[in-house]
């Protein structure tokens, strides 16, 4: 029989991915096109959901190019959590002042809707216990609530259909209007089985959504993987360069995506401490423009300032807690490329890799003999916060900070601005798994994904943060497996809605010679010293 073949497609901030994936869940092939960031004025971010649908054709007929369309079993898409707005002929509405109708999605990162978002939490409604106590201006509630108030002309009495990003490209591919269960119950209050509170909506000041039982935002829903319909429609089909009918998975956030990418990983043979234990034990961190910290239980826990419990939100049956840094993979290169040395960095002759692991050399030469990297900073601090803090303080209006700085602007001291931008980040790990802990899990490994996984130094400072092992899988591109999982689920080629078929190895096998393990960061050299001869 013909080889298998699911495609997985990942629609990031600024990107569209998509994945070829085998049977065994190992990458064939992958592309990548750019899409267009609009900010038309400060915080507001915006894109076009007909650029993206462009862009996600392109790539998957370039990941399936020679291979015969029979042979695709099934695809699957994740997205950025971001709002698509279409009017009752699914046209797009603009979602700014400029009326520019093809700039339809509010991004998630989009901080438009900060008071809307204070409004919604001072209501004290009961739906807000399942996001930490505050609704976040990422969520849809407020970007909804700041669309009927500030457009309400040009938007929001146009609007027919209100789409998770996600959620629009399982529409495209089916036609069909179900929404995930992972986008309602993460982003827009949906708790399953009871679904919508009607009071919450109403309280708010948008019961206009209520009617025609909550069509416009989505009245069927489906877990992830779920198969749709009958998959792809031939308009869909055409597009996309696959078989009418091909089977669609019911979509997934892309961190979440990452999350089921990682969080299954088979780690038989390397000594963790989750080894014989419930994926429960793990936390997957998916680590780009933004980090999303994810741990899921068997029984609901509510964790003060962390989104969740959300149930089958990424693995059916399980509940999801989401913690998260709103910028991380951003920060870094805000700090980085906004230091006055950032142009002697740009000027230096190396080859191969990139700044960052540029940086990460400079700074092993920094050190002096047997002095660990992490005491470079012992005097220079950075508060990351620079765009609010979304977990566990949950508070969007704090800003970033840096103390220890002097006059001198040379390439050592970037890399010191970099290296404790990259510790602040890790310690904010900690703050969430402290967090979370207290509320009853008992995370014993971090599991990691995402573009910032690549980064050596990034994963080691946070080994050494929270003193948990660091796992990476065999895979890199995990978002992009996730996805294909979700058309593998749906194709029903496989007996579970959930699949175990990764490898992965224990983070830094040349750390591990060198370490023999991870040590927690601590405040004093000596200490530090004491701990590494003892090993």
């Amino acid at each position: 029989m013909a080889e298998r073949f699911y495609v997985g497609v990942d629609v990031g901030t600024g990107s569209v991915r998509a994945a070829l994936v085998t049977g065994d869940g190992r990458l064939r092939c992958t592309a990548e096109e750019p899409i267009t960031i609009w900010e038309p004025q400060p915080e507001h971010f915006v894109q076009s959901s007909t650029e993206i649908w462009h862009k996600c054709c392109a790539v998957v007929k370039k990941v399936t190019e020679g291979v015969q369309s029979e042979q695709v079993r099934g695809i699957g898409f994740d997205a950025t959590c971001s709002l698509v707005v279409l009017d009752k002929s699914f046209q797009p509405l603009p979602v700014n002042q400029d009326g520019d109708a093809q700039r339809n999605i509010v991004m998630w990162m989009d901080h438009r809707a900060a008071e809307q978002a204070t409004r919604i939490t001072n209501s004290s409604h009961e739906v807000l216990r399942r996001v930490g106590g505050v609704m976040s201006q990422e969520m849809q509630p407020p970007k909804l609530l700041w669309l009927k108030e500030n457009l309400k002309e040009s938007c929001w009495d146009k609007a027919a259909h209100f789409f998770d990003l996600p959620d629009f490209l399982s529409w495209k591919a089916t036609g069909l209007l179900t929404r995930s269960l992972c986008t309602l119950v993460c982003k827009w209050t949906y708790c399953p089985p009871d679904g919508w509170d009607a009071t919450f909506w109403t309280s708010i000041g948008l019961e206009e959504l209520l009617e025609n039982n909550f069509s416009k935002i989505g009245s069927e829903t489906s877990p992830p993987g779920s198969s749709l319909g009958k998959g792809l429609t031939m308009e869909a089909a055409g597009d996309l360069g696959l078989n009418p009918g091909t089977a669609v998975g019911a979509s997934l956030i892309d961190a979440h995506a990452g999350g089921l990418g990682v969080i299954g990983a088979d780690v038989k043979g390397f000594s963790l401490p989750c080894e014989h234990r419930s994926i429960s034990s793990r936390m997957a961190m998916i680590c780009g423009t933004s980090t999303c910290h994810m741990a899921i239980s068997e029984t609901p826990r509510f964790v003060p300032g962390v989104w969740g419990p959300y149930l089958s939100a990424m693995v059916p049956g399980l509940w999801l807690n989401e913690g998260g840094q709103s910028a991380t993979g951003r920060l870094i290169d805000h700090v980085v490329k906004g230091h006055a040395g950032f142009t002697q960095l740009e000027a230096v002759p190396f080859t191969g890799g990139n700044i960052y692991s540029y940086l990460n050399s400079h700074l092993g030469q920094m050190t002096k003999s047997g002095s660990p990297v992490d005491l470079l900073t012992s005097s220079l601090h950075v508060w990351p916060d620079f765009h609010g803090n979304r977990s566990p303080l949950a508070d969007p209006t704090l800003k970033g900070m840096v103390t220890g700085l002097s006059l001198s602007q040379t390439l050592d001291d970037l890399a010191l601005l970099y290296l404790a931008t990259i510790q602040a980040l890790a310690l904010g790990t900690l703050h969430i798994l402290d967090a979370m802990k207290k509320a009853g899990h008992d995370i014993s490994a971090l599991f990691l994904c995402g573009g910032l996984s690549k980064n050596v130094l990034f994963v080691q400072t946070h080994a050494n943060a929270t003193g948990l092992p660091v796992v990476l899988p065999d895979q890199t591109e995990a978002v992009l497996v996730g996805a294909a999982v979700l058309g593998a689920c749906a194709s029903r080629d496989y007996n579970t809605t959930y699949l175990k078929i990764y490898t992965v190895f224990f983070f830094g096998s040349f750390y591990e010679r060198k370490y023999k393990v991870f040590l927690r960061l601590v405040s004093h050299q000596r200490e530090y010293q004491a701990l590494m001869e003892q090993r």
